[in-house]
């Protein structure tokens, strides 16, 4: 058989349907017409057996795949160990491109593997970077954790005041001030019902509770109020060895658990990346705290990688997308085709810099909203438009490696705004 010449640039392509417990595999050879199919399942010696059929080829290899839960990431991890180039490919963009190839909503492993070649074939694909061989797998999960303590932390406390107060304290909604403070929870797992509290006098509860409620401005005043609102509460009378309030008081340690974790996730946060330059950087920009920092460093990675400020705008979803036909065109509105956590986490951080002062951010959100200031449709606005200028300054910030400078941008000769006095534009 004659030997087959291939080109400089000569590769082969790989698409990779990835499932839970096996793997469709479809390889393109160049020269031949014919596409070899494997099936891999979730285990290091198919794996193994993979890499070696696909060293055999004596080419450069580039892999296609669809992200599918966290199924992807082992193999992922061994093939790029190996060496080989991954590729990956939005979700969006292979329902379509199935669509558009087959001319059906029909859907198979073996299709989707044919249809990820495609766009492999045709560069329909996107950046992957594995967190594992990059170094941000630790932050990834300190950040994933962290969001998953707070949902659960939220969760409980929207619990705590919509049944338990509601029916055992209902009056001592005021005195909490804070989700992240811990005295509260602590003070009502010490006093779950305000017959507890009135059954004593009131230098009694003071004593008792005065090391609970922690270091507090006119603590005495606190606690005196407590107890003149637990003599009038219309809470219902529990007996304090009921089940209601075991029951109350297992919720209330559940609460606490969560703070204390939240916190060290948190500490453990500062301590990890306190001393990493890009994490310096975020933190100088309004807005963006520890936990905001580290969670834009485990969603992008290195930001360097994005050479325009709107490949990482389209990478968070925050990119324009607009609906056009004929003479029809309606409204540019934010993709969402990105990272949730990442757009989140951007939303947060512009509400949180508007509130402080002598910043571009609430330089350009007072213009936004002068027209109507109560308008909620037009604030809606605002923050979005604020959201996605986090993101061009977060992108400029460490671009640049300069930290953000807090003052309003200037306007350059010609009418376009200048950075010389602030970092994202306006």
């Amino acid at each position: 058989m004659a030997k087959v010449e291939h080109t400089s640039d000569a590769r082969v392509l790989v698409g990779i349907d990835i499932s839970k417990h096996r793997h469709e595999v479809l390889i393109a050879i160049p020269g031949k017409t014919r596409r070899r199919r494997l099936t891999i399942t979730n285990s290091i010696d198919d794996f193994a057996r993979l890499i070696t059929i696909l060293r055999e080829y004596g080419l450069p290899v580039r892999i296609g795949f669809e992200a599918t839960g966290n199924y992807h990431r082992v193999l992922m991890y061994h093939l790029g160990v190996a060496g080989f180039d991954l590729k990956l490919v939005s979700s969006v963009a292979l329902a379509r491109t199935r669509e558009a190839l087959h001319n059906s909503w029909d859907k198979n492993d073996p299709k989707d593997a044919q249809v990820i070649l495609h766009m492999l074939q045709i560069g329909a694909v996107q950046i992957f970077q594995d967190p594992m061989v990059v170094g941000t797998n630790d932050i990834q999960e300190l950040s994933k954790t962290h969001d998953a303590v707070s949902r659960s932390k939220t969760e409980l406390w929207h619990r705590i005041l919509t049944h338990y107060l509601p029916l055992y304290f209902p009056e001592a909604d005021r005195f909490h001030r804070s989700s992240r403070t811990d005295w509260f929870l602590a003070f009502l797992e010490m006093f779950p019902s305000p017959h507890m509290i009135s059954a004593m006098t009131k230098e009694e509860f003071t004593t008792t509770a005065w090391e609970v409620v922690g270091r507090k401005v006119e603590k005495s005043l606190l606690l005196s109020d407590i107890y003149e609102t637990a003599k009038v509460s219309a809470g219902l009378p529990v007996a304090p060895d009921s089940d209601a309030v075991r029951m109350f008081r297992m919720m209330l340690a559940e609460g606490r658990s969560l703070i204390r974790q939240r916190n060290a996730i948190e500490d453990r946060a500062v301590e990890l990346l306190g001393e990493r330059p890009d994490y310096q950087l975020l933190r100088t920009i309004p807005g963006i705290g520890p936990i905001n920092a580290m969670t834009i460093l485990a969603e992008t990675g290195d930001l360097r990688r994005f050479h325009h400020h709107r490949q990482f705008l389209k990478f968070c979803g925050m990119d324009l997308a607009t609906v056009q036909s004929g003479m029809f065109r309606g409204r540019s509105k934010i993709s969402k085709y990105g990272n949730a956590r990442l757009r989140r986490t951007l939303w947060l951080a512009g509400q949180t810099a508007v509130l402080k002062k002598a910043n571009s951010f609430r330089d350009k959100f007072e213009r936004y909203i002068a027209q109507d200031r109560h308008n909620p449709d037009l604030r809606r606005k605002a923050y979005t438009a604020i959201a996605a200028k986090m993101a061009r300054t977060i992108h400029a910030v460490i671009k640049s490696g300069e930290p953000y400078r807090p003052f309003f941008e200037g306007t350059s000769p010609g009418g376009r705004t200048s950075l010389s006095k602030g970092r994202g534009g306006a």
